[in-house]
């Protein structure tokens, strides 16, 4: 099985997480967190910070990686690795994503996410991440 390598930014403002909807492909419509392929020789880092540039038109400051996600899609593998991130600069224009929302932890569940970024909801509804801005 094919495995693909990502990275997705966890992006916290005012104790919420931004969510975004996808506008294209397999999953559109499904609900994620904004970012993408992982190039060749490209260091994680480097990646979310053009995927977010490109999707996002904002830079962020990548900080600790919060979870690697490991999870079979019927035809493909995905690697997603999640860095919690914060807004540097720059207004929010969405240019693949259909819709996109600041959820705080009570509304996470309020949205369809994809199945791979689901798996850690749970994992953010009890860390810390909300009080660190």
């Amino acid at each position: 099985m094919k495995t693909i390598n990502v990275v997705a930014a966890i992006i916290i403002k005012d104790n919420k997480i931004f969510a975004t909807q996808r506008g294209y492909g397999d999953f559109k419509g499904g609900w994620e967190f904004p970012g993408g392929k992982i190039e060749e020789n490209e260091l994680p880092r480097d990646a979310i910070i053009r995927e977010i540039k490109e999707e996002l038109n904002i830079d962020i400051i990548p900080g600790e990686l919060f979870e690697t996600i490991e999870y079979d899609y019927p035809t493909f593998h995905l690697s997603m690795q999640c860095f919690i991130s914060t807004i540097k600069n720059g207004d929010i224009i969405l240019s693949e994503h259909t819709a996109a929302k600041w959820l705080s932890k009570e509304d996470l569940d309020s949205i369809e996410w994809l199945k791979a970024d689901i798996t850690i909801i749970d994992k953010l509804k009890n860390s810390n991440v909300f009080d660190m801005t």
